[in-house]
């Protein structure tokens, strides 16, 4: 026998009962359901053999409560760093089957060092959740544990990216870790969420009544906003994390990855001559198909789908070069935008701006929804948002005036004076303070009510202000848009754009933040 066999045979013992887990009846019955567990997630993400554990021994130190001495695996949660594409990250990963993954005061430390280590490295912050919730036998410590975490992760917000990928429960005030982070993609069949844990709302429609949880994916990714992006279960949702982070710089020092592209910058799209499907711009279209027209083929990665569906964004190539993309949806609410449009909007631009990200917006936007309910939740503070988000960003900023671009909504989605750096607009592009209808009613009023035919007046009146100014040349003449062209010319135009704008710098007045309307 070796003099060391007895400290190794220890070793081994102590590291087995962690890397055991909850125990194999636990990790079975996460078989039976179809679920993965913590550690496999992790083996999913990274790149093979990439993964290095950190915190594998640490414990709580509670002696209440039938605590003493009792092992919790990993504090129920797997901290370390790995690669995904060869690239660094951290990874923290909560493990249901050891004590349902709660949160108490080492769990908390080990993600506060998750973190930190990766703010001080520069490199993106991975957190996978599912957790029964806060360590109520720990009680202060587990409370204290929560603010650690959150101011944590608020420091190095804007410095590396923040991903939570939501694969099981996250409930009460740990459910503020996800939703802070830079994105929340959400499992269908795993993951919810919800302040006050899980919650049904009874519907009655006639005969038929239905609960509909309020924690699930529905709730987070079309109402509330607080889930990004949707997987059908968990390795999905781990594939499209790897997808997304091809798009993102692993800092706010360095800039996204360009990849070699196949397509071609200067590839013509005739189809889109004829795109729009009526010259007055009064019938509902797609966006989607000029989206993925546009940019290289099968690079559109949407952010935000099922939540304001009136508004669409995400991340793209062109030339192999990334870019964040906005862009009304004129099939839904005529692609105006509204109190949860102008939240998404802004966030999104606000994170671009942070890491480096060209923004390019394709428009067709009649304006910001008015009347008493829009009013009443905010539009204007909502909507200030958009203003504040565009005038501040210092990355490259591309439009293309495809449509309509009225009012308030010229700006909310981007124009020169509001610090676009190149305007282009279709000549079908509409650009004007209101449209011709409302500035015809106003300018014409008494013509209109005093002639013998108001409504043929009106007709003839309406059609002479459209002639005049309800279009892209008014605003070509005055500078305000920087040249008009062919729909078919659209990619080539944003490609040279980007390339062109890839070194803008930006000097600013030194302030700590601005007072955004929130």
């Amino acid at each position: 026998m070796g003099k060391f066999d007895a400290i190794y045979n220890d070793y081994m013992k102590r590291r087995k009962a962690v890397l055991e887990m909850g125990g194999e009846k636990e990790l079975a019955k996460r078989r039976e359901k179809g679920q993965t567990n913590a550690r496999e997630r992790i083996d999913m993400l990274l790149d093979p053999g990439t993964f290095t554990e950190v915190g594998t021994f640490v414990t709580h130190r509670q002696t209440e409560f039938g605590m003493a001495g009792k092992l919790v695996p990993a504090e129920g949660v797997v901290t370390g760093y790995g690669k995904i594409d060869g690239r660094w990250v951290v990874v923290a990963s909560e493990d249901f089957t050891s004590m349902a993954g709660s949160f108490g005061e080492y769990h908390g430390k080990k993600f506060v060092w998750a973190l930190d280590f990766a703010k001080e490295k520069g490199w993106p912050f991975i957190g996978i959740n599912d957790s029964g919730g806060a360590r109520l036998q720990e009680g202060m410590d587990t409370l204290e544990s929560y603010g650690w975490t959150f101011r944590a992760q608020i420091l190095a917000s804007g410095i590396v990216p923040q991903v939570a990928l939501l694969l099981g429960p996250c409930l009460g005030g740990q459910a503020y870790h996800p939703i802070m982070n830079d994105f929340l993609i959400q499992s269908k069949t795993t993951g919810f969420m919800g302040i006050a844990g899980p919650a049904f709302v009874k519907t009655q429609t006639g005969e038929n009544i239905t609960l509909e949880k309020l924690a699930g994916w529905e709730a987070h990714a079309m109402k509330s906003g607080g889930t990004h992006v949707v997987g059908e279960d968990d390795k999905e949702c781990i594939q499209l994390c790897r997808k997304l982070l091809s798009y993102l710089p692993s800092n706010n020092r360095e800039k996204p990855p360009r990849i070699e592209s196949n397509d071609d910058p200067n590839r013509v799209i005739p189809e889109l001559d004829d795109f729009l499907p009526d010259t007055e711009l009064r019938k509902p279209y797609d966006m989607y198909p000029l989206i993925d027209m546009v940019v290289d083929k099968g690079s559109f990665y949407e952010i935000h789908k099922y939540f304001a569906r009136n508004l669409i964004i995400g991340f793209a190539r062109f030339n192999g070069m990334v870019a964040g993309i906005v862009s009304n949806q004129p099939k839904v609410l005529m692609g105006g935008l509204d109190c949860d449009a102008s939240d998404k909007l802004a966030r999104f631009v606000r994170f671009c701006d942070l890491f480096n990200i060209p923004l390019v917006t394709l428009v067709d936007c009649p304006a910001f929804w008015i009347g008493s309910p829009h009013e009443w939740k905010g539009i204007l503070r909502h909507g200030a948002k958009t203003l504040f988000a565009w005038a501040e960003a210092t990355v490259p900023l591309i439009a293309v005036i495809i449509g309509k671009s009225y009012a308030g909504a010229h700006y909310a989605m981007l124009d020169k004076s509001i610090g676009a750096d190149l305007v282009f607009s279709w000549p079908t592009a509409k650009v004007n303070i209101v449209g011709a209808e409302t500035a015809a009613s106003v300018i014409f009023a008494k013509e209109i009510k005093t002639a013998a035919n108001p409504k043929e007046t009106a007709k003839t009146l309406i059609a002479e202000y459209r002639t005049k100014y309800e279009h892209p040349y008014q605003p070509a003449e005055r500078g305000y848009t920087d040249d008009v062209i062919m729909p078919h010319d659209t990619r080539k135009y944003i490609c040279a754009a980007l390339e062109l704008l890839q070194n803008k710098q930006v000097a600013r007045p030194w302030k700590k933040y601005s007072n955004i309307n929130l």
